[in-house]
C-alpha cells in the first residue's frame, strides 16, 4: 500500500509540483503568524505600549502583529514598529516560536532601536514608552514580561 501510494504521488509530481503543494494546501491546517519584537535601546531599555484594544488590565506589552503574505518575520517587526511607534529598529535572533495555539503561530525577535522619532498610531496605541527590565508598569502581559527577561514564551 505504501508503494502504490508513494507511486502515485510521484506520478502526480509529473505533472507538476504545483498540483502536489495545492493537494497539501488543501489537506493541511492555516495559521496566522504573531510576530512580536522585544525593542530595546542602547541604555537596555525595553519598549512597552499600552495598546487601545487589549484588556484593561492588561494593556501594556510589546510591539507586534500579524505577518502578511510575502513578508518575512523579520520584516513584519520592522513594519509594525514603524507602524505603532514611527520607530526603526534592527532585527536581532529568533527568541521564540511557538505553535499549539488554535490557529495562531507566536514568533518573537530581539530588536535593536536604530533611529526615529516617537509618533504612536492613535488607532492602535494610547502610549509608548522605554521602561527598565526591572521595572515595568502593571498590567504588563506576563508573557511578555518573560520574553523581556530573557526566556521564550
Amino acid at each position: 500500500m505504501n508503494d502504490l501510494v508513494a507511486r502515485l504521488w510521484r506520478s502526480i509530481g509529473g505533472i507538476g509540483g504545483s498540483f502536489q503543494w495545492r493537494l497539501v494546501w488543501l489537506s493541511q491546517a492555516k495559521f496566522m503568524v504573531g510576530v512580536t519584537g522585544i525593542v530595546r535601546d542602547g541604555d537596555g531599555r525595553v519598549l512597552l505600549l499600552r495598546h487601545r484594544l487589549w484588556p484593561e488590565d492588561r494593556q501594556w506589552g510589546l510591539p507586534g502583529g500579524y505577518a502578511v503574505r510575502g513578508e518575512t518575520f523579520r520584516e513584519t517587526v520592522v513594519r509594525e514598529v514603524r507602524e505603532e511607534t514611527g520607530l526603526e529598529v534592527r532585527v536581532g535572533e529568533l527568541v521564540q516560536l511557538n505553535s499549539g495555539y488554535r490557529l495562531r503561530v507566536e514568533v518573537a525577535y530581539e530588536a535593536e532601536f536604530a533611529g526615529g522619532t516617537m509618533r504612536i498610531d492613535p488607532k492602535e496605541i494610547l502610549e509608548a514608552r522605554w521602561f527598565s527590565p526591572d521595572d515595568l508598569p502593571e498590567g504588563t502581559l506576563r508573557a511578555h514580561r518573560h520574553l523581556i527577561s530573557g526566556g521564550a514564551g
